[in-house]
């Protein structure tokens, strides 16, 4: 499923005028940014395009981390039957 798209805004503030730019990748990830000009948000929407490769591995490896930590908790006896797992 292809989710790649942008919204470019353009916003006036006390100082000026900027644009906030809303970027989502090819896996739906969103992030949104204020640019000073349309020059700006444009190399930042390809820049966000060409990391979503990158940027989807790199929340895969913090999945996984978090995973083991969890994983090494347990093992460890350090989760609990509380909720928060504090005790």
């Amino acid at each position: 499923m292809y989710k790649r798209n942008y919204k470019i805004t353009p916003k006036k503030f006390s100082f000026g005028t900027s644009f906030h730019v809303e970027v989502w990748d090819d896996y739906g990830k969103y992030v949104g940014v204020y640019e000073d000009n349309i020059m700006s948000a444009s190399r930042f929407i390809l820049n966000w395009w060409e990391k979503s490769e990158e940027n989807k591995k790199s929340d895969e490896l913090m999945c996984k981390t978090i995973q083991n930590c969890i994983e090494l908790d347990k093992k460890g006896g350090l989760l609990t039957s509380n909720r928060d797992n504090l005790d």
